[in-house]
């Protein structure tokens, strides 16, 4: 099930909507998202550490992941500093299984394995960015609506970046074309959904 055209297409590249049922989903269980979304944000942090340790040599890409770093720790705080206000602990959730599907696509043989890394973190960014939007326009807390459009615009400066550094290590045809692939399957991936209730179920 993959649009001929992608899903916000000047903006994210996702090849779907996400589904009406997610909001249901989660909307009875906003602590367990929140708390799920600042493990979501620590996850993004390790990510791009983890790809700026790998590219060492790069140097675009390692100043790119720097800041990376510094802004998803950044967001990091402000959700746990929100859970404490709110009386909820941050504890440790069983993970559901939306990045792990996502890393087994990735190819195991460089360049292409640092074009399949950064196209899903990609990804990732603009899934999380279209989710922050939903809720930020379907949320009754005004203080959770105003507190997800505040990030809307940092996961789509962040999508747009990892697309870019992708095309450092392959052609823009060949990106584009891999980043229609990757996003089908990760279309795939947001529809069969997780039984339970987080940002990327």
């Amino acid at each position: 099930m993959c649009a001929s055209k992608p899903y916000h297409e000047s903006m994210l590249n996702l090849q779907s909507e996400t589904p009406s049922r997610w909001l249901e989903q989660v909307l009875p269980h906003l602590d367990l998202l929140l708390v799920d979304h600042a493990h979501c944000e620590r996850k993004a942090a390790g990510v791009a550490m983890n790809l700026l340790s790998t590219y060492i040599d790069n140097e675009d890409l390692c100043a790119e992941m720097v800041r990376i770093v510094r802004e998803e720790l950044e967001h990091f705080e402000a959700v746990c500093a929100l859970l404490k206000m709110r009386g909820i602990r941050f504890r440790r959730l069983r993970p559901g299984d939306y990045g792990r599907r996502l890393n087994t696509l990735v190819d195991r043989t460089e360049p292409q394995r640092a074009v399949d890394r950064l196209l899903v973190a990609g990804l990732i960014e603009a899934r999380s960015c279209e989710r922050f939007g939903i809720l930020r326009d379907h949320l009754r807390d005004s203080e959770l609506a105003d507190f997800y459009g505040s990030l809307f615009e940092s996961e789509a400066r962040h999508h747009a970046i990892y697309i870019r550094l992708a095309k450092g290590y392959a052609t823009s045809d060949e990106v584009e074309s891999r980043l229609v692939t990757l996003g089908c399957e990760e279309a795939r991936i947001v529809l069969a959904g997780h039984p339970l209730p987080r940002m990327h179920s």
